[in-house]
This record gives structure tokens, C-alpha cells and sequence, in this order.
């Protein structure tokens, strides 16, 4: 028996919640991100983009393409509900939901077709999103979750489409490579000095050149470009929050030793975030004196995973708990409040320079390892462990 796999995906996600807010804006070309010279386009809606405007692109540059375009700031809390409320219709009708992100979800729906048609069902449960939460959504079924997520793409805005098994091949080879998942810039760019700009192309390639060239990634890549993905859909689960703490070996009160560690702590804390595809709006900071007393603070923040905001934030706490000057046992910080989001959401208010350096640190410790780059401030503490 085939596989069944919906990929859904809430069309121009942001500004369709601000329409809802403001049905006014329909119609109208608009940009969700930083209001500052050097911020960054989070989002577009579609008349935007007709002027070229696009995510990641700093919106001085979108001005100058679309001077018409009005700015919105952006609300992640709102978004962050209507996200919940899409999900949990979601996760009422059918079998196995997987939330790859704020806006896209995967379904699996093998075997349903026995009882449903799977085209006609998710249909009928897109028709239900758009009507009781008021967001546009479009969908793709195919065979699993790479041809899918293509298909959405090329279903985009409000639309359905079905790719078979034996049209996923047809479907694909004449498509430009960058519509393939995880094929980044630097990638698409070495492939197409070699003249590879098609899915065509890529899958007769050898695999073992396309692994010399790029890496361990080359097989994966590969086996996209042919339709080939076994990954399952993951049953999705709400995380509440992501913790760390440090019980010293002798009680202290040393504070530039205390703050060496809150940087390092929030460092991996705030990697973690970014690797699992969450962003948190609170952090709380715990403290724990000698004698055992135990005190905690928080503070709400805008939504982020940028390591920069995070340990000003701690760092804050840290200040306005610690005032008995007694020796410490232990600190520990927390993150609640998380939502799935990416860099993208950050760009509500950070550059174009802050987002690509974050991007590079997590390559490098993707690659290397956590630990491969770090703060200065934080590096003497990782060194004693």
C-alpha cells in the first residue's frame, strides 16, 4: 500500500492574520518586518512580491521596489494563536499531525483511502480551516513529504493539488532545482556553474559525484530530486519549555565566574532553540543561596532564539535576584512560552547582518559541533568542564 502524505501550508501566514485584524489591508501590497533602515522582510504579501519584493531581503531595499508597500511591524503573540487554533483542528480530524513550522503541517493519511477518498477529506478539511479561523491554506498529497511540500509550493495561493506515484517524476523533472527542500543558495550556485538548474538534470547525475561535490548532503539531495524521501511524519507534541542549570563544586560569589557561565548557558540554550525550530517570549532565571533559599524571576519578552537578546535578558535577572550577596549553590535558567518559528520571525527586529551571522554560527556548529564557536565571555567556563 502507497503512502499518503499532506503537506498544508497557511498562505502568506503573517499577512493574513493582519488582514483579519484590518480587512482593509486586503488587496493592498504589504511588508511584515523591522521598521528601521536596517531591518529585514519577514513576510510579503503576494502584491509585494509581484515587484520582486522577498523574505530576508532588507526592507530599505523592498521600499525601493515597492514604495508603495506599507510596513507592519508584526504581532507574534496573535500569530502564535491563530497558529494553536489551526492546529488543534489539525489535530481533531486527523490521524497523525506533524507542526513542521508556525505556518506548515504534515499529515499522514495512508490507509484512509480505504474509507475516504485522501484528496476529497483534505479538501474538505481545508475548506474548514478557511472558514473557522478566517486563513487562506493550500495543500499538496502525494506520496511523502518532499513531493508534497514541492506540490504546495506550486499549488500557491489557495490552491489544491494531487501528485500520484507514477506522476511524481513528471511532476518534478521540469521544476529549477531551488524548489527542492533544503537546497540552499551556496548549493544552487555550485550546481548551476556546472549547468544543473532542472530536477532533471540533478537526478541523473551520479550520486557518488553529487556526494564528492557537496558532501554527505549530496545523497540526500539527490534522492529528492528522484522523488525519494522515507522520512514519517512525527506526531506532534507541544513543548512547554527547555532548562539548564549549574550546581557549582564550592559555593561562590564570583560574580565575573557567575556571568562566564550565564553567557555559555544561555549560548547552548538559545542553539538549542534555533536546532529544534522554536523561538520562547520568557525567560526565568533561578538562584539558590548556601543555605538553600531559592528565589526565581522572569521576564516576557518579544519572541526570539538570538543568543545576544537572551543573555542581556538573563543577565538582567541575574542582577535583580542576586542582592543578599550570600554564596551561591546553584543558577538556573529557563525558557518557557515557546512557539515554532525561525530566523524569519526574528527579522521583526533584527538585520540582515545580525540574522546571516547567526545563520553561519549554527552552520559551524552544525557541522563541528556546538561547542566549535562561542563567546569569549563564555569560553572560560566551558574550558573548566
Amino acid at each position: 500500500m502507497g503512502r499518503a502524505i499532506v503537506h498544508m501550508d497557511l498562505d502568506t501566514f503573517f499577512v493574513s492574520c493582519e488582514r483579519l485584524i484590518n480587512p482593509k489591508l486586503n488587496g493592498l501590497p504589504l511588508i511584515i518586518g523591522g521598521s528601521s533602515d536596517r531591518g529585514v522582510v519577514a513576510s510579503c504579501s503576494y502584491e509585494a512580491r509581484k515587484f520582486g519584493v522577498r523574505s530576508a531581503m532588507p526592507v530599505k531595499y523592498a521600499l525601493r521596489l515597492c514604495p508603495q508597500a506599507s510596513i507592519i511591524k508584526g504581532d507574534m503573540e496573535y500569530y502564535s494563536n491563530k497558529s494553536h487554533e489551526v492546529t488543534s483542528i489539525l489535530k481533531e480530524a486527523a490521524p497523525l499531525v506533524e507542526k513542521a513550522s508556525i505556518d506548515e503541517f504534515y499529515l499522514d493519511l495512508t490507509g484512509m483511502d480505504q474509507f475516504f477518498g485522501c484528496y476529497k477529506w483534505t479538501s474538505e478539511l481545508s475548506e474548514k480551516i478557511i472558514r473557522e479561523s478566517g486563513l487562506p491554506i493550500s495543500f499538496a498529497l502525494s506520496v511523502n513529504k518532499t513531493v508534497s511540500k514541492i506540490g504546495t509550493g506550486e499549488a500557491k495561493p489557495l490552491g489544491k493539488f494531487e501528485i500520484t506515484e507514477k506522476n511524481v517524476k513528471p511532476f518534478l523533472n521540469p521544476l529549477p532545482i531551488q524548489k527542492i527542500p533544503m537546497l540552499g543558495d551556496v548549493t544552487f550556485q555550485l550546481l548551476s556553474r556546472i549547468g544543473i538548474r532542472n530536477i532533471q538534470t540533478l537526478s541523473e547525475m551520479p550520486v557518488e559525484v553529487l556526494q564528492q561535490m557537496i558532501g554527505k548532503n549530496g545523497v540526500e539531495i539527490w534522492k529528492k530530486a528522484n522523488g525519494i524521501d522515507n522520512n514519517p511524519v512525527e506526531p506532534y507534541t507541544e513543548r512547554k519549555s527547555i532548562s539548564t542549570e549549574h550546581t557549582f563544586e564550592t559555593d561562590t560569589t564570583d560574580i565575573f565566574l557567575i556571568k562566564s557561565l550565564i553567557t555559555g548557558m544561555v549560548e547552548k540554550l538559545s542553539y538549542q532553540l534555533r536546532t529544534e525550530g522554536f523561538l520562547t517570549s520568557t525567560v526565568v532565571f533561578k538562584i539558590r543561596y548556601n543555605n538553600f533559599d531559592t528565589e526565581t524571576k522572569q521576564l516576557k519578552i518579544p519572541y526570539t532564539s538570538f543568543d545576544h537578546i537572551l543573555t542581556k535578558t538573563a543577565m538582567e535577572l541575574f542582577e535583580k535576584l542576586y542582592t543578599r550577596r550570600m554564596r551561591l549553590r546553584l543558577i538556573g535558567i529557563r525558557f518557557t512560552g515557546l512557539v515554532r518559528g525561525s530566523y524569519q520571525i526574528n527579522m521583526f527586529e533584527d538585520t540582515t547582518e545580525m540574522v546571516s551571522l547567526y545563520q553561519a554560527i549554527d552552520r559551524i556548529k552544525n557541522r563541528f559541533g556546538s561547542d566549535a564557536v562561542s563567546r569569549c565571555s563564555g569560553a572560560r567556563i566551558k574550558q573548566k568542564k
